[in-house]
């Protein structure tokens, strides 16, 4: 009998553990809000970003011709320096 439960028991928790795993695999493939299709076809792309501690972050962002320079806490995100490279005449 007992023997019986541990063979069960063998059988089971592979078949557990596997759809655990499986289920998580999926959930991060279908997760809402992150693209499906490869960045390079996004209209904003982020260059770098570098933390300021817990509190803030600079990020380098690239917009049509424009890259912005942003800084980001929790109180929101400024504009600290851009170029306009997409309105110059050549």
């Amino acid at each position: 009998m007992i023997l019986e439960y541990f063979g069960r028991l063998l059988l089971i928790l592979p078949l557990i553990g596997g759809m655990a795993w499986g289920s998580l695999w999926l959930w991060k493939k279908l997760q809402i809000g992150l693209p499906m299709t490869a960045q390079s076809a996004r209209a904003v792309r982020v260059v770098d970003a570098v933390s300021l501690g817990g509190n803030g972050r600079l990020l380098v962002v690239e917009f049509g011709q424009d890259t912005l320079l942003l800084g980001a806490s929790r109180s929101g995100i400024s504009i600290l320096a851009s170029t306009d490279q997409g309105t110059h005449d050549a």
